[in-house]
């Protein structure tokens, strides 16, 4: 079948699924493929729990007036979802970086959203499938789209970016992220600066650009159109105020004006940032970005401010990376109280630098005081002798129930594989 076809298909069922255990009546199941399984296995399942029709790459599979055969069914969603995209006329705004790209860009979508219908990424679905599922859900009422991308090697944004045609693009920062994808520091700006590269080529793009780092600076030389933001020498400047552990920030231009938020950290500065440089350039008053971003609170384990009976937590544990958990540790060092204590997971995918970015954090430690310091993974073994270790979360979930933290500072962050959430699980609520 012809993605033309195709397209007439989905204008007739425009509720896509890839899980058969979240089938809805009458949605259009694409029957995926993965290491461990293959979707047209699941054709007849997907049907009997109300699928419209389902999509397969295997002709074993058919099921007579049921199904709809193509070549590949990964490439099919993919250009499904390109052709959908044509159909757009309004702004596509693309978000990449190595840290912070999913707060910016739901503070982004909570900034748009005060004026105009705005449709973004769910949670962090930003690879090579969520990317068109974002694409594929938004619908005839659309009057903006930000679509977050994820990637964790060369030429990924490079193919987002030709399935979602961003008119837009902000790359949040350029750190130590996936290294064992994209090999050193200078492949990661490469591999994020694809979104500039497209941009750039196609000749009347946007690009809000974080001006306080030089390199990006640089990487978006020759873009049509730059919209500067940063702590100062830009369009919109701000800086963090307070002395809180929520981040606010003292705008100077294009007004002043105090923004009080509830993101834990400093380093979430230029993601608000970031989104009043949107809101602004879409023409929002700075009355109503104010009120969407004093109103946004963290969810999903980034930078959440959690109370549990004497204790404060700042649980940041869906990813980590050498950048972020660097901004992490010192967020926290500079926090005032008279304990202290980490939590750390170990990073992964960080390739032949594991163990050199892992000793980079341990020095970084060795450099604060703290009440106690507990760290899970293989990587942080090496340091046992000096800190509290544990293989896995579960471990250090069983240890943290028999050495309940009172009245003190919490951190809490590692990479998802990690699981540092369960260690949230066992601290106790004691008054």
């Amino acid at each position: 079948m012809t993605i033309d076809a195709l397209y007439q298909v989905y204008l007739q069922y425009p509720n896509v699924q890839t899980d058969t255990r979240k089938i809805k009546e009458g949605e259009l199941f694409f029957a995926l493929k993965g290491p461990n399984f293959n979707g047209n296995s699941f054709a007849q399942q997907a049907i009997d729990a109300g699928a419209a029709k389902v999509i397969i790459d295997e002709a074993a599979y058919e099921i007579p007036g049921k199904t709809i055969l193509v070549a590949d069914v990964l490439t099919a969603l993919q250009q499904l979802a390109a052709y959908h995209r044509k159909q757009f006329r309004f702004p596509v705004i693309a978000v990449t970086g190595s840290n912070g790209k999913t707060t910016t860009k739901e503070l982004i979508h909570a900034v748009l959203s005060t004026t105009y219908k705005t449709y973004t990424t769910a949670g962090n679905l930003n690879n090579h499938i969520g990317v068109p599922l974002t694409l594929l859900k938004i619908r005839n009422d659309a009057q903006m789209a930000v679509v977050e991308m994820g990637a964790n090697h060369l030429l990924e944004i490079e193919g987002y970016c030709k399935i979602a045609q961003p008119t837009h693009g902000l790359i949040t920062n350029a750190g130590k992220a996936h290294l064992e994808g994209f090999g050193s520091l200078e492949g990661v700006k490469k591999g994020k600066g694809e979104l500039y590269d497209f941009l750039r080529q196609r000749g009347n793009g946007t690009a809000f650009v974080m001006w306080d780092y030089d390199y990006l600076r640089t990487m978006s030389a020759g873009i049509a159109t730059i919209i500067r933001y940063g702590t100062a020498d830009a369009d919109v400047v701000g800086k963090a105020s307070g002395a809180t552990a929520f981040l606010e920030v003292a705008f100077e231009k294009p007004a002043a004006t105090t923004v009080p938020t509830q993101l834990v950290g400093d380093y979430n500065l230029p993601n608000v940032l970031a989104a009043t440089a949107i809101g602004l350039h879409f023409n929002i008053p700075m009355e109503q970005i104010k009120a969407a971003l004093e109103s946004y609170a963290p969810s999903n384990s980034r930078s959440q401010l959690l109370e549990k009976g004497t204790n404060k937590i700042i649980l940041d544990a869906y990813n980590a990376n050498p950048s972020s958990m660097r901004l992490a540790i010192e967020n926290l060092a500079n926090m005032t109280g008279d304990k202290k204590m980490l939590l750390l997971g170990a990073m992964a995918e960080m390739g032949s630098e594991t163990a050199t970015e892992h000793e980079s954090i341990i020095q970084l430690i060795r450099n604060y005081h703290w009440d106690s310091v507990v760290l899970v993974g293989k990587p942080f073994e090496p340091y046992a002798c000096e800190f509290q270790y544990f293989e896995d979360s579960a471990e250090a979930a069983a240890w943290i129930t028999n050495h309940q933290p009172e009245n003190t500072l919490l951190l809490i962050k590692g990479s998802r594989s990690t699981q540092m959430e369960r260690i949230l699980e066992v601290l106790e609520d004691r008054v």
